[in-house]
């Protein structure tokens, strides 16, 4: 559904100057205070994703926003991170390009191989929460999505001990190289990298997506890189993340006192530690890989007795994960002696649960370095039932849509000797057409001061130099250049004003909220007609709210394009007229 609205600024001091922005917005239904659908980090869903391919571009910020290296191919440039999100009783679905809405790049000042590209992911994981006595062992590939709409994958790099060599592939070996010892080289600054499907994705730490949420992460502008704040932590870290099985992944920062809220914040400490003889664990360098310790047991349902290669300059301590050892299994106590479980996560209260739920928590070091298990652990905690999936097949309540669904902001205008700066959140690659009039009453009469006005990524602007004591503007969006939009839903009905528009031959709802002068009947006061374009009559008519008026326009195959009037007739009252305020394609 489509909803016309206005929104006025009034700013003081000398003059009025008043700001109409947003004719046309979308409506969407959003479950209330409910974290699996409004934890997702959309700010930048209308920028574009963009790449640095080498160390150069990284310093001197210079980016792309299309690219290719023969193999993974950006032709035209894609939104960054979640598009859409829907939901059902049981489930929630989760569009992404899969690009981060950070800076990503450079791998390796550009010798790794792979670039990002678009994933056109839909995603679903479940509501509701099963937890099985049989765990599930995390495979390779995706296992849950980041709140960014980049794609999780487990601490394994695909590679294991064959009995002679690391091989890569769907094998069945017991010592499985661990991807942040192993490839940690190649990560960018936000610790995440592509495989040969341009596939971006995070096995440890998302240090980059932490700092945009202020998850207690320092960014040294001048490097470009992030840091863990040396400070205290003063807060919870946020929900970052959600896996197959359906319960959220925190930042490294929870309650002291898993059930207390009063308890203070410190840093999560991980349930395992390196199997170099402390603890109570073997040491492998000195007595060789020839067990894998008990979490590996279980999880695998095998003998202990699995052989690896000895530990040496060519495999050194760390390179496999069940060079890891669980404390729970040498005595240990979690909740005393550790926080996080042998799945790397625990039952506790957070600011999203305060009644309580199982998370899992980010594991880092004292100093803020990746430590193993890093995200969550080998295997899920629940039934992992969610997944990739081709279509959304139920009926879904909409909670978010992104490009150009996106609806813009006008700020307050900036008022200064006789100089007005407008501002509003934009579309990137989007054109805006900036009006004004000194009349509200009158339906017409605005004048065009510009057009083709571009944003800076997601923020646009326009000054206008007048010495008028009263103002009013309104900005639009015209036009969008191409973009990558496989995977997405797009409707241009979503732009701001001058007006939302639809194709001909297609059928659209708009919900049109009349301006308040002249004074709007009551609700429910009869309409006589609401019509398009001087000749297409809305159906299904209704103002239960006043000042709101709903109608459906069926747009016919042959019907005028460019900006069209909505005239709203009332019968025993006022007619409204919105110049220009639909646009037929």
């Amino acid at each position: 559904m489509k909803t016309q609205t206005r929104t006025q600024n009034k700013i003081t001091g000398g003059s009025f100057v008043f700001a109409l922005a947003g004719l046309f917005t979308l409506v969407i239904s959003v479950h209330a205070a409910d974290p699996r659908t409004n934890s997702w980090f959309t700010t930048y869903a209308g920028q574009y994703a963009r790449i640095y391919t080498n160390n150069a571009m990284k310093t001197a910020g210079t980016t792309l926003t299309n690219w290719s290296n023969g193999s993974q191919t950006q032709t035209n440039p894609a939104y960054c991170g979640v598009q859409e999100v829907y939901s059902s009783t049981n489930w929630v679905y989760v569009r992404s390009t899969g690009l981060a809405s950070y800076n990503m790049g450079p791998w390796q000042n550009g010798a790794f191989p792979n670039l990002p590209v678009n994933q056109k992911l839909l995603y679903r994981f479940p509501r509701t929460n099963a937890v099985p006595t049989t765990k599930t062992i995390t495979g390779g590939g995706q296992i849950g999505i980041f709140v960014d709409g980049v794609e999780m994958f487990n601490s394994w790099d695909a590679f294991y001990w064959n009995g002679t060599t690391d091989t890569s592939g769907a094998g069945t070996g017991y010592w499985n190289r661990d991807a942040y010892v192993n490839e940690g080289a190649t990560f960018d600054a936000g610790y995440a990298h592509q495989q040969n499907t341009g596939t971006y994705h995070y096995h440890a730490d998302p240090i980059g997506l932490r700092y945009q949420l202020g998850d207690h992460v320092d960014y040294n502008a001048a490097a470009k890189t992030y840091n863990e704040d040396t400070n205290t932590p003063t807060k919870h870290s946020p929900i970052l993340a959600w896996t197959s099985d359906g319960f959220p992944v925190y930042g490294p920062y929870g309650y002291s006192n898993a059930t207390n809220t009063g308890s203070g914040i410190r840093r999560m400490i991980s349930g395992y530690v390196i199997r170099n003889g402390n603890y109570g664990t073997s040491n492998l360098t000195a007595n060789g890989r020839t067990t894998i310790p008990q979490w590996a047991v279980r999880l695998f349902n095998v003998s202990s007795n699995q052989t690896g290669p000895n530990v040496s300059t060519s495999y050194p301590l760390g390179r496999y994960m069940e060079d890891n050892d669980y404390l729970g299994d040498h005595g240990y106590t979690q909740g005393v002696d550790f926080d996080l479980d042998e799945y790397n996560g625990r039952f506790c209260v957070t600011p999203e649960f305060p009644g309580g739920t199982y998370a899992y928590f980010v594991a880092i070091s004292s100093n803020g370095t990746p430590v193993f298990p890093y995200n969550i652990g080998r295997g899920y905690y629940g039934s992992p039932v969610g997944g990739t999936i081709s279509t959304i097949s139920e009926t879904v309540v909409t909670n978010f849509l992104g490009n150009t669904n996106l609806t813009s902001t006008l700020n307050a205008p900036g008022v200064q000797n006789g100089t007005v700066t407008l501002s509003w959140s934009a579309l990137e690659g989007g054109s805006y057409q900036v009006e004004a009039t000194t009349n509200l009453a009158s339906s017409s009469g605005w004048t065009v001061l510009g057009t083709g006005v571009s944003p800076n990524q997601i923020t646009g602007g326009y000054t206008n130099v007048t010495s008028l004591g009263q103002r009013f503007y309104r900005v639009g969006r015209t036009s969008v250049a191409t973009f990558d939009s496989a995977g997405t839903t797009t409707f241009s009905m979503g732009s701001v004003a001058p007006g939302g528009s639809a194709s001909r031959g297609s059928t659209v709802t708009v919900t049109t909220t009349l301006p308040s002068s002249p004074p709007n009947p009551p609700a429910n006061a009869p309409i006589t007609s609401v019509v398009l374009a001087g000749s297409i009559s809305g159906t299904s008519i209704s103002d239960s709210t006043q000042g709101m008026v709903v109608a459906t326009f069926t747009i016919p195959a042959n019907a005028s394009t460019g900006a069209q009037n909505i005239v709203v007739t009332f019968t025993s009252g006022p007619t409204y007229t919105l110049t220009g305020g639909f646009t037929i394609n």
